[in-house]
């Protein structure tokens, strides 16, 4: 087992050639999620309060439910986290997600995941630990370059 599976919060930040505007819609848009994370389409008004969803390519399966904590576009957003996708994620308790964007210079964008409240989840730790790297590249080339990573690496 790696180090970071064992820790309760996981960071991750990664810079793009974006403005935070276009991040912003990078992941709250299905249009764009749905390109670099794993096909996944995301569902919610991102309202605090409000349901956060996340469905297979079909939308026939829920593969994440969680709530809206925080909305401060384009600059932040937090919500919790349970992976239905996985029979032992689906029975753990809901950790929270935190994306932090911040404008820098040059038209470049810092985005930081902040993965927390994995105490009582064990293997959602486990199961996203390196994926959230994988998951923002493949955000970062989109942005970047008009094309996601390939989904298979």
């Amino acid at each position: 087992m790696s180090t970071i599976t064992a820790q309760a919060t996981q960071v991750y930040s990664v810079w793009i050639k974006a403005t935070p505007e276009q991040v912003w819609d990078a992941i709250t848009k299905p249009e764009f999620t749905g390109k670099y994370f794993f096909g996944s389409q995301v569902d919610s008004s991102f309202e605090p309060g409000a349901d956060f969803r996340s469905w297979s390519p079909d939308r026939e399966q829920l593969w994440v439910d969680g709530v809206v904590e925080e909305a401060d576009p384009p600059r932040r957003l937090s919500h919790t986290w349970r992976a239905l996708y996985n029979e032992e994620t689906a029975a753990e308790e809901h950790s929270r997600v935190t994306w932090e964007i911040a404008p820098g210079e040059s038209g470049v964008t810092k985005l930081t995941v902040v993965h927390d409240r994995l105490e009582a989840a064990p293997k959602t730790a486990a199961s996203v630990a390196g994926g959230w790297s994988l998951i923002l590249s493949s955000m970062k080339s989109l942005l970047e370059t008009g094309e996601a990573l390939p989904a298979q690496m």
